[in-house]
């Protein structure tokens, strides 16, 4: 079985709003999504409410998750578009409903500058940015000043790529790191994400979790995204979301034992068994059984 050295396991840590710190390294991390949407791919509709999607996001804390990613804006291939205005009336509340109930962290799934600014003041801790700064690059500003953690995601959408996709990967967060430091952001504030699908096509997509140990030269954490996606339904065979969620936690496991740090799901518990398996190897491996 082949793993990741064991420098990509050690102890760091990971500076949000607040003073908040999380500890990333040895044990795998779950962040839980929670779309409060009508139209995600997955569960568009199902937590739409500001009540479903507060008792959903408890009762994925319950299950293990440490990080709650909300989001308002659905990212799906072909999915409409919302202004910002109604992308705020639909993530704040959440937002400050779960910052009073759960000691959890909180993160906003979102491009826009002044979303990240709102749901910071209302409660979250990190930013999580899809298009890695490129949307609306004041949200690096934002992050800077306000002491949030900075999820920077790769994308392949709407720009030029390389034609192999594990040295897109490196070209595109190169640029893109420099950009947040640029703006002040701390690296213990820096979590980067390859962005798994946004633009990508299954074998892209596999080269990339094939490759992910390029990502290390950048020495910084790596979260990964692949819950319920079309390429793990295409290689998994799965046409329904317990299904897509059996074979997501597969990936969780191939990708934790690469050096995944962080991983975004829509199922906990399913992934947190991956987890506590590819853990127990990775503790055998780096000598620490505990």
């Amino acid at each position: 079985m082949m793993l990741a050295p064991t420098t990509c396991f050690r102890p760091r840590t990971f500076s949000c709003t607040e003073g908040r710190r999380l500890a990333l390294g040895p044990v795998g991390v779950l962040m839980a999504i929670i779309n409060v949407t009508p139209d995600s791919f997955s569960d568009g509709g199902q937590f739409a409410s500001s009540t479903a999607a507060v008792v959903h996001a408890l009762r994925a804390v319950e299950e293990g998750a440490a990080i709650l990613d909300i989001g308002g804006e659905s990212t799906r291939p072909g999915a409409a578009p919302v202004t910002a205005e109604e992308e705020q009336a639909r993530v704040l509340p959440v937002i400050e409903a779960l910052a009073e109930k759960t000691g959890a962290l909180i993160s906003i799934d979102t491009y826009r500058a002044e979303t990240a600014r709102r749901a910071v003041a209302a409660g979250a801790h990190i930013i999580n940015d899809v298009s890695g700064g490129t949307a609306e690059p004041e949200i690096l500003r934002i992050a800077a000043e306000t002491g949030a953690g900075y999820c920077l995601t790769h994308t392949s959408r709407n720009r030029e790529t390389l034609a192999n996709a594990v040295a897109d990967q490196l070209f595109f967060l190169d640029k893109a790191l420099a950009a947040a430091r640029a703006a002040g952001i701390d690296d213990s504030q820096l979590v980067i994400d390859p962005g798994f699908g946004f633009g990508k096509d299954v074998e892209d997509n596999l080269a990339i979790m094939a490759h992910l140990d390029a990502l290390h030269a950048l020495d910084l954490p790596i979260l990964i995204g692949t819950s319920r996606k079309r390429f793990v339904a295409a290689i998994g065979g799965a046409d329904d979301n317990l299904t897509r969620d059996f074979a997501t936690a597969s990936t969780t496991a191939i990708t934790r034992l690469a050096g995944g740090a962080i991983f975004r799901v829509h199922n906990v518990g399913a992934n947190r068994a991956a987890l506590a398996f590819a853990d127990a190897m990775i503790a055998r491996h780096t000598g620490d059984p505990s």
